[in-house]
């Protein structure tokens, strides 16, 4: 399974949906194209969030795109009358799954449960290349996700994030090592293979840290973008090492 991380600096515009289709053409011979929380939207949307949020059948170009090769990416997307932080995963010209985000940060710098609606569940979706399960960044800081993350027989995870650089210490950046001790957990408990893609670039004073990256079901960091850079990688997953971990989680 070929993945591209798509480690992008989103706008706060609705000319995201070009430069997303520039890189997903760019990008067409992997299996799975995967972008950052809000990569259609940006991030600190605010009031402009009702102007600039997504209906679905405007995405119809991603839809049409993914008859080449899967997509998934994240979205300020109206709803049944509202607008939530979505993730979104398009393949065989459709868009066959919808992730809302259940918790919406709203301390220190975050806002955003002032805007978004919030999602209520966690659900597994087949694809091509096994089951999956999409989560976006606040999901992954709270225990009960991780417990319904657990029940969940998936082989890939997918977690969009927009997370921004804050705390330094002696050895680096604080926020770095602590989604990094999540990423490995959540590989570790659930046997699934974990895609991070965080974003980079800069709005309205916040700096997004990017370092995407992909965690084996062993909890190893297999592949890691750059910190602070735009950057797309394309990167092949070792699915031996989920067949060796599965075996070695049914035989303790």
């Amino acid at each position: 399974m070929n993945v591209a991380l798509i480690q992008s600096s989103p706008k706060l515009s609705r000319s995201n949906l070009s430069d997303v289709i520039a890189l997903i053409e760019a990008n067409a011979h992997a299996d799975v194209v995967v972008f950052p929380e809000l990569a259609l939207s940006g991030y600190m949307l605010q009031d402009k969030l009702f102007e600039d949020a997504w209906n679905s059948d405007e995405l119809e170009p991603l839809a049409q795109l993914s008859n080449r090769c899967d997509i998934a990416i994240g979205a300020a997307l109206w709803d049944g009358g509202s607008v939530y932080n979505s993730a979104l995963y398009f393949s065989g010209g459709k868009l066959v799954h919808t992730h809302h985000k259940n918790h919406l940060p709203t301390y220190g710098m975050f806002e955003e449960g002032r805007y978004f609606a919030a999602g209520e569940e966690i659900v597994s979706f087949k694809t091509t290349y096994g089951n999956a399960v999409m989560v976006v960044c606040e999901d992954v800081w709270r225990g009960e996700s991780f417990a319904k993350l657990s029940t969940l027989d998936v082989d890939v995870i997918y977690v969009m994030a927009a997370s921004p650089a804050r705390d330094f210490g002696d050895n680096g950046l604080i926020i770095e090592a602590q989604w990094d001790a999540l990423l490995k957990s959540l590989a570790l408990l659930t046997k699934a293979y974990v895609i991070f893609v965080n974003r980079v670039g800069f709005e309205d004073g916040l700096g997004f840290w990017g370092g995407s990256r992909v965690i084996t079901p062993a909890g190893i960091v297999e592949h890691q973008l750059s910190l602070f850079k735009t950057e797309a990688k394309q990167v092949e997953l070792n699915h031996s090492l989920q067949k060796l971990a599965r075996y070695i989680g049914k035989n303790t």
